[in-house]
C-alpha cells in the first residue's frame, strides 16, 4: 500500500491511498478541506450511492477507483475501501491534530433514523447498534456496512458509535448511518486553530508523535547527564 499526503497548518488536508492485493484495487484521493464533486466507482451501486452520500455530507473531496472479485463475493472490495478510507484520513489529518475531536450527529431519512459519535483519538474502536430491516439492499450485503466500518477506524485510528435508533425501509437505514456518519466526521476533524495543542491530557492523539516525543525525551535525557 502507497500513501502521499499534502497539507499544512494552513494548507488543505488531503492524502492518496493507492491499495493493490490478489483481491482488490483500490485508488482513493481523499480531501478534508477541499470539498468537490465526487468521484466514486466500485462496481457496486449501492455502495457508491453511499461514498457519494458521505463525500457529500461530510463535505469531503472523495475519489475511488475500485476493482475487486466482485465474482466471489463483495465482502473483499468494501472492506478494503474502508482500510483505504481509514488510512488516508489518518495520513490527512497529519501531525497537527488541533482539532474538534469529538462530535456527534443524529440523521433522520424519512422513518430512518440514526445516529454517530466519533472521537478522533488515536484508538480504533467500533460501537456497532445497528440491525437493517433486511440482508440485502439491492444487491448489496447490508452486512458489509460493518465490514466497512470496522476496517475503517482500524486503520484511521478512531472510536466511532453508530446506532440505528428507528426505521423499516432498509435503504433508509443505510443511508441514515451513512449521513450521520458524515456529519459527526465533518465537526470531529474540523481545525480548531486557537488551540495552544492537541485536544487530550497526554499531549498527543497520534502514535507516531508519541513515539518520536519518546525519542526526543530520550535524546534530551541523553545529553544531560
Amino acid at each position: 500500500m502507497e500513501t502521499t499526503k499534502a497539507g499544512t497548518t494552513k494548507g488543505p488536508r488531503k492524502a492518496t491511498v493507492s491499495r493493490t492485493t490478489r483481491e482488490t484495487s483500490i485508488r482513493l484521493e481523499l480531501s478534508l478541506d477541499e470539498p468537490a464533486p465526487s468521484e466514486i466507482s466500485t462496481g457496486i451501486g449501492f455502495f457508491d450511492h453511499m461514498l457519494q452520500a458521505l463525500a457529500k455530507h461530510g463535505r469531503l473531496g472523495l475519489k475511488v477507483q475500485a476493482q475487486g472479485d466482485l465474482h466471489v463475493d463483495q465482502h473483499h472490495l468494501v472492506e478494503d475501501v474502508g482500510i483505504a478510507l481509514g488510512t488516508a484520513l489518518r495520513e490527512a489529518l497529519g501531525d497537527d491534530l488541533r482539532i474538534r475531536r469529538f462530535a456527534h450527529a443524529y440523521a433522520p431519512l424519512d422513518d430512518a433514523l440514526a445516529r454517530a459519535v466519533v472521537d478522533v483519538s488515536g484508538r480504533a474502536h467500533l460501537y456497532y447498534g445497528v440491525q437493517f430491516a433486511r440482508p440485502l439492499v439491492g444487491a448489496f450485503d447490508a452486512d458489509l456496512v460493518r465490514e466497512l466500518f470496522a476496517a475503517f477506524v482500524a486503520n484511521a485510528a478512531v472510536s466511532l458509535h453508530l446506532d440505528l435508533i428507528r426505521g423499516e425501509n432498509a435503504h433508509h437505514q443505510v443511508e441514515a448511518v451513512f449521513k450521520a456518519f458524515a456529519l459527526a466526521l465533518r465537526d470531529a476533524v474540523a481545525r480548531e486553530p486557537g488551540l495552544a495543542e492537541v485536544p487530550s491530557t497526554k499531549g498527543t492523539l497520534s502514535e507516531k508523535a508519541a513515539r518520536k516525543a519518546r525519542k526526543v525525551g530520550k535524546l534530551r535525557k541523553g545529553k544531560g547527564r
